[in-house]
């Protein structure tokens, strides 16, 4: 495994010398932009769609949003930081007819190029440097002195120079300060969806619900159900964060441990058939063209779902808990 990068091993001149637009000013765009004006880069153009609910908020950040066309049509570096399955439609309408030749395309994730929604011409730069956590994170790690660890791929290297300006984007969005590694498009893409829809979202949420329906079942209190099997994920997150799985065990109480060994493998076993199918639908493109279908219907799909979760029964013990929580430590 290679060595991690540093901001002491990074060129950032590839970079300040160049015009960049950024595409979006979400949590990603808001976070990259800030912390590079922080960092010193002074030639930054926000691109915006007309009445974007993001313009006000860029303007009060200090920046003068423009419209997509005219933030590209300038720019030397492209960063499109919006929703990865409306990459292809900004493409296609505004970075396409309006970029200047030779011009170097970065992402944030693998998901668009890997998955074909985008083919840029064989004249840009086409680069991954994807800060590895929320778009958030990016900047409050960058305001605590901190930063995320960052991984930069090249699909393309058009000007010769794609790998250093891969390294010095991550720099100055702060991964420079956590540790920088090579990767690759689709490598990427596969373990944040995977990572994402199997693990840390799906699969925890799954696994929360299914254990407070136990509970509740067995005759436990919707309160205390909440309390076990979803409030101190947040306590369990922490330790695994601070001090690895591993860690988190020797710090737990020796109960709990005996019990979580117990039935790791049981679940791991039930579980596997699950994963295997996920990595053949993502790897496949199954899972992206779904996704982009439903996006192109409005996410109808996604807002259903989504009104469905928030009717589950744990969802109105959750909201007692915060809000006795947040009560007490009011003042």
């Amino acid at each position: 495994m290679s060595a991690p990068l540093y901001e002491a091993d990074i060129d950032l001149g590839p970079l300040k010398s160049r015009r960049i637009a950024l595409i979006g000013y979400g949590n990603h765009g808001r976070s990259h932009a800030l912390n590079m004006r922080d960092m010193g880069v002074t030639s930054i153009a926000i691109g915006l769609r007309d009445g974007s609910a993001s313009i006000d908020k860029a303007r009060a950040d200090g920046f003068e949003p423009v419209g997509l066309a005219d933030a590209v049509k300038d720019a030397d570096v492209i960063a499109i930081l919006a929703a990865d399955e409306a990459h292809k439609a900004i493409w296609d309408a505004h970075v396409a007819p309006n970029r200047k030749p030779g011009v170097a395309v970065i992402f944030s994730h693998g998901f668009s190029i890997d998955y074909g929604l985008i083919e840029p011409p064989a004249d840009c730069d086409v680069i991954l440097a994807a800060a590895k956590g929320p778009g958030g994170a990016v900047r409050t790690s960058f305001e605590k002195g901190g930063g995320l660890v960052g991984f930069w791929g090249v699909h393309q290297d058009a000007s010769g120079e794609a790998e250093a300006v891969a390294k010095a984007y991550l720099a100055v969005i702060g991964c420079g300060r956590a540790g920088i590694y090579p990767t690759t498009f689709k490598e990427e893409a596969l373990a944040d969806i995977l990572g994402e829809q199997a693990v840390l979202v799906g699969g925890m949420c799954a696994l929360a619900r299914e254990g407070f329906e136990q509970l509740v079942a067995a005759g436990i209190s919707e309160r205390m159900a909440y309390i076990d099997t979803v409030h101190e994920l947040k306590y369990i997150a922490d330790l695994i964060h601070e001090r690895g799985i591993h860690g988190m065990y020797a710090a737990i109480s020796d109960t709990a441990e005996f019990g979580a060994h117990e039935v790791e493998d049981p679940i791991r076993e039930a579980v596997r058939p699950v994963f295997e199918a996920i990595v053949k639908d993502v790897t496949a493109g199954n899972f992206a063209r779904r996704w982009v279908a439903d996006f192109d219907q409005d996410r109808a799909g996604l807002y259903e779902k989504r009104a469905s979760a928030k009717d589950h029964p744990l969802e109105a013990a959750g909201a007692e808990i915060r809000k006795a929580v947040t009560r007490r430590s009011e003042p």
